[in-house]
């Protein structure tokens, strides 16, 4: 009996040596780009219980699945820090609305992991956007709430002052620490700057970022910069409409006002949208070394079928602009995931969410449009060939995960 016994454990632990598998899956060969830790070469990543396990040259250990990467770009997976997502049924609204997209159908496929939902909900209904949309979906969703307390639901209600209350706002966000990433205000036209100094107070209460949109007519830029914190941001920055002066002046040189506010430590954010990117401010911008911190789409129902298109339209865009590949990849994950203080995302640090994009770069003739229905051309666009969400395969375009049919 003694002896069956010995024979049984070691049977065990022969099986568990030969079968048990060291990590869940590992991507071998492809060209690493981690602007967060100076990573810029092919190396292997293996990734365990949705986590980055290892980051090496070579990995040889065992692994339930492998990816060869090779002739491909690794990076982390993306962050949109200017989305609306906040989807439902009321028709013409934003807010649990039609004009709003589900994240999931459009994130995966272009390289995007987390979004941030740029003020479609408020300290109201925020409640409702997390059960209905954020704890459903599979993209990592964060917000800036928004300073009237029921989101994006129309002029009338946005511009509601009475609505606005920082404490309320500052303690909605006390609630969800981790998933309100800050406070932001836009879409107010009166002359007063109560809404505007409602949303920053709220943002100090709760120690996050202001985020700064426009629709904001009776104030001017430069009087929006003078207020703003280290830290906060402001979006749609290479916008031309009559909203908003932009940041190119008459001498077509950015504005020493914007230059200042960027040394201050205030960062811009791209905010392309439907009419938010202009390359008459965008192209003397990037020339002279003004490059967006981060490249919020500004992704909803219209924005996501015109000049925008996704987050790798416009990485290839700025790519075409002058940007290197390296510097897109930065300003979409680590600039971002810095933007929103989350220094967990962005970044291949072991120990990290395993979120990951498998990119290709195709050459040839594109072209890439801006809000004013102009033109440029580049050479390379890139391709999302396969994203990873906290270790799992969530988009995989040309079957580098699928087993080979039997013969």
């Amino acid at each position: 009996m003694k002896r069956r016994r010995i024979t049984v454990a070691i049977f065990l632990f022969l099986s568990n040596s030969l079968f048990a598998q060291k990590y869940e899956l590992i991507i071998k060969g492809g060209h690493v780009i981690d602007p967060a830790n100076g990573i810029n070469r092919i190396m292997d990543i293996a990734v365990s219980k949705g986590t980055i396990a290892r980051i090496a040259v070579t990995i040889k250990d065992s692994s339930e699945k492998v990816i060869n990467a090779k002739g491909l770009y690794v990076s982390p997976g993306f962050i949109d820090i200017h989305t609306h997502v906040f989807v439902g049924t009321q028709a013409g609204l934003f807010a649990n609305g039609v004009n709003s997209v589900s994240p999931d159908d459009f994130t995966f496929r272009s390289g995007v992991t987390t979004v941030v939902d740029a003020g479609t909900s408020g300290w109201r209904s925020f409640p409702l956007f997390k059960k209905q949309v954020i704890d459903q979906s599979r993209t990592r969703i964060l917000a800036f709430l928004n300073i009237a307390g029921e989101g994006m639901t129309g002029a009338e209600r946005e511009e509601n002052t009475e609505d606005m209350d920082a404490d309320s706002t500052a303690k909605m966000i006390r609630q969800f620490p981790e998933i309100i990433a800050g406070v932001k205000i836009g879409h107010y036209n009166g002359k007063e700057w109560m809404p505007f100094e409602t949303a920053l107070n709220a943002a100090g209460k709760a120690g996050k970022p202001l985020f700064v949109e426009c629709h904001l007519p009776q104030y001017t830029l430069q009087e929006q910069l003078s207020r703003m914190r280290p830290g906060d941001i402001i979006t749609h920055t290479f916008e031309n409409i009559s909203e908003r002066m932009p940041i190119i002046g008459e001498d077509g040189k950015v504005r020493s006002f914007v230059l200042d506010a960027r040394k201050k430590g205030i960062l811009f954010d791209l905010g392309h949208g439907g009419a938010g990117f202009w390359f008459d401010q965008a192209a003397p911008a990037v020339s002279q070394g003004f490059f967006p911190n981060s490249f919020g789409t500004d992704l909803h129902r219209f924005s996501m079928n015109s000049a925008m298109k996704d987050m790798t339209n416009v990485m290839s865009k700025f790519m075409a602009l002058g940007m290197t590949l390296e510097e897109v990849v930065q300003t979409a994950s680590w600039n971002a995931a810095r933007a929103i203080r989350h220094s967990d995302l962005g970044n291949l640090k072991e120990g990290n969410p395993a979120d990951l994009v498998i990119f290709s770069i195709r050459k040839g003739q594109f072209g890439f449009m801006d809000s004013a229905g102009k033109s440029i051309h580049g050479n390379k666009k890139l391709e999302t060939e396969m994203t990873i969400r906290a270790g799992k395969i969530v988009w995989d375009l040309n079957g580098l995960s699928a087993k080979k049919p039997e013969q």
